[in-house]
């Protein structure tokens, strides 16, 4: 009997993708993904080439400039790629490392050049030019500059030299493929700014330009002979970043909206066997976050990995040890936590390693174990001598630690108070929620809405088997200085942590979550901006999960509601109804609003005449007969401008807001943990000198509604 599950699938059915078509067939495999963060790595892999010959001491300036046409031009003053051909593959070496996978020159140990670099597969170059539609780089070394020119990862022609120079280095111009970049190719200049600054802490003596010079003319910047756009003398954006202090610098950059507790900042930078270097810096300060910039061989690891876990476990140690040979512990059995010894730090680990293993392409989690034991070591040792030699700063970040030990235990009873209350009450959910019927939390919704009239039209007009209802009172309270058992005593809180399902703090498990979908829909004013606000601190400080997991969105109810004849039109922007309406659209308005009002004149000025049937009389009604007969010649158009969710209907809440096949929902996505760290600094903190010198910074900015 032919045995069917075998039909049809023999040798032939095996697929072999030859050079770099690899990349173009499972693009997010090397760059984990095909959106703005994908598109944003192109840049990262060219500038990580240029970064590694940095750190080995053969470079001290690169500049990065977005051009027009989509390209991205990175050089660098290194040693160049080499142009030389290659013993086996009888190519150029520019070429081997252009298009081919895992050819690089970063495998080969001291013997390579580079005791220390962020490439772990040699697949960074090559991957830009399978996913760019041109390529070109340019190299100058041992006196010549060599070119060679790409379409979609394949050579246009052998590497050719082009002229004599006395500079060294590498330039790469690439233009990303829109059709593998199907969301749009939109280089955020802040992002790599953002990102580039903080590189430069991270290798002293490196200077790191950024430019935006998009809006100049096409060819600009694809000069075969320019080297660094900068000195051009062309007026564009730029930003310049060098740091001789390294992460010193850094810590005090991130720390500029905080208190620190204490004066010095700890810092140590070591050698240890089998690691290059272990750089760990760090301050204390009064809040209640901490703040974690690991890397490793200078490439961001925001998932952490093994060096991240050596810091953690030789914080705690040393700290423990600390108060109990000082006798700060007043009782003898309070141990700190790893929490409690995170709240308030600011910490920067740096480690380079010759041999790195990263978990995956992207690079967001280091995996060298080696890391572990030199970090606990090298830290653990430096930070003990530290505290010793610094009683003062010692004793204020142990009395910091010491409060946050309390501040856990009284969360935990407190914690404990709310789900006990709950159970023993017989209701595990808040009495305002309208929950919804489904249990399956990947169909279910959660719309928090800003009072009891928008709460109350929500639920008439939801979808009772998939959305839930949650109105809230009034405003929350700002979490940003709050420990988790002043926050608990709050209802609204409660009643949040409550529908979530999720418990809160130490004991919260993102599993138990009850809502794929949690819709912040408040008000479109400055109240409900601010409610939004408050509530997204606290998801970024308590919840942060499920913002990273992309169970976020905001609600974008309309602006405006047009009725044209018999024609209803919903706008979300007023850019949205002045292009479908006119720009002189509120110009119609008023002239049709005068015209209502002339129309009403005459009838009343001709009923009003001694003599109704006089001649007067009948011009004054064929008069109102011709305005009539203009303003019937077009549409009557109403326009009506929402505040707030309660002004709608049911019908139109539904129509407009809640309807998953014709709503608009904004995700909210974090883009620079950093980034969003001193956002919520500023705007939620203390510091009310640099809150205000942002709003009067941003003022013009503002989307005003008087």
């Amino acid at each position: 009997m032919a045995d069917k599950t075998k039909k049809g699938y023999d040798a032939s059915s095996i697929t072999v993708l030859e050079g770099l078509e690899p990349v173009r067939k499972r693009p997010g495999m090397y760059i984990g993904t095909t959106g703005p963060d994908g598109l944003h790595h192109l840049v990262t892999e060219i500038f990580d080439n240029s970064r590694d010959e940095a750190m080995g001491g053969f470079a001290n300036d690169i500049e990065i400039a977005l051009l027009p046409g989509n390209r991205v031009r990175v050089a660098d003053n290194g040693r160049g790629i080499p142009v030389g051909v290659h013993k086996q593959t009888k190519l150029s070496a520019l070429e081997m490392v252009m298009t081919m996978l895992h050819a690089g020159g970063k495998f080969g140990g001291e013997e390579s050049g580079y005791k220390v670099s962020g490439g772990l597969h040699g697949v960074g170059a090559s991957v830009v030019n399978a996913l760019s539609t041109y390529l070109k780089a340019i190299v100058h070394t041992d006196g010549g500059i060599y070119l060679q020119e790409y379409n979609i990862g394949k050579r246009k022609a052998a590497v050719k030299k082009i002229g004599s120079t006395k500079l060294h280095g590498t330039i790469v111009l690439f233009e990303p493929d829109p059709t593998i970049f199907k969301e749009g190719i939109v280089m955020d200049f802040k992002r790599i700014v953002n990102q580039m600054r903080q590189q430069a802490y991270l290798v002293r003596g490196l200077r790191i330009t950024v430019i935006d010079a998009r809006e100049q003319a096409a060819s600009f910047g694809e000069d075969d002979e320019l080297f660094y756009i900068r000195d051009t003398g062309a007026d564009v954006p730029s930003f310049s970043f060098y740091f001789e202090n390294g992460l010193i610098s850094l810590i005090k950059f991130t720390n500029q909206l905080l208190k620190p507790i204490h004066k010095n900042i700890f810092y140590i930078e070591k050698k240890v066997e089998g690691v290059e270097s272990v750089e760990v810096a760090l301050q204390y300060a009064d809040d209640v976050s901490s703040h974690i910039l690991a890397f490793a061989n200078n490439i961001h690891t925001p998932e952490g990995g093994t060096h991240l876990t050596g810091f953690k476990t030789a914080l705690t140690r040393s700290l423990n040890a600390y108060a109990k040979n000082n006798n700060l512990a007043k009782n003898g059995d309070d141990t700190f936590t790893g929490d409690d010894a995170l709240e308030g730090l600011t910490v920067v680990i740096s480690v380079k390693l010759r041999e790195i293993q990263f978990e995956g392409q992207t690079k967001a989690k280091l995996g060298s174990t080696e890391a572990q034991t030199a970090v606990n070591t090298v830290f653990g040792d430096a930070f003990a001598a530290f505290l010793e030699e610094n009683p003062d700063d010692a004793r204020a970040i142990v009395n910091k630690v010491i409060l946050a030990m309390k501040a856990r235990k009284a969360a935990k009873a407190a914690k404990d108070s709310v789900l006990r209350k709950g159970a023993l009450e017989g209701m595990t959910l808040p009495g305002k929620l309208a929950d919804c019927q489904s249990s399956d939390p990947a169909e279910s919704e959660l719309f928090i809405v800003e009072g009891d009239s928008a709460g109350g039209t929500a639920k008439q007009g939801r979808d009772r088997r998939i959305q839930a209802i949650l109105p809230l009172r009034g405003k929350i309270l700002n979490i940003e200085r709050a420990r988790l058992d002043r926050m608990l005593s709050s209802e609204q809180i409660k009643n949040l942590v409550l529908a979530f399902g999720t418990a809160i703090g130490d004991t919260f498990d993102i599993s138990r979550l009850r809502y794929h979908k949690i819709i912040l829909a408040t008000d479109a004013d400055v109240d409900g901006a601010h409610i939004r606000t408050l509530i997204l601190t606290l998801l970024y400080r308590y919840f942060r999960p499920l913002v990273d997991n992309g169970y976020v969105y905001i609600a974008q109810p309309p602006l405006y509601k047009v009725k044209r004849g018999k024609e209803i039109l919903y706008f979300y922007s007023e850019e949205e109804k002045t292009k479908a309406l006119g720009k002189d659209i509120d110009e119609k308005i008023a002239e049709q609003s005068e015209l209502e009002e002339a129309k009403e004149a005459l009838l009343e000025a001709a009923g009003a005449l001694p003599e109704p049937g006089s001649g007067e009389a009948e011009e004054l009604a064929e008069e109102a007969e011709a305005e009539i007969g203009k303003g019937a010649k077009s549409a009557k158009i109403y326009i009506q401008r929402y505040k707030g969710l309660g002004e709608m209907n049911s019908e139109e809440l539904w129509e407009t807001t809640m309807d998953p096949a014709r709503r608009i929902l904004k995700q909210v996505a974090i883009e620079d943990a950093q980034e969003a760290d001193k956002v919520f600094d500023m705007l939620m903190g203390d510091d009310v000198p640099a809150r205000k010198s942002f709003i009067q910074s941003n003022a013009k900015l503002a989307t005003l509604d008087i």
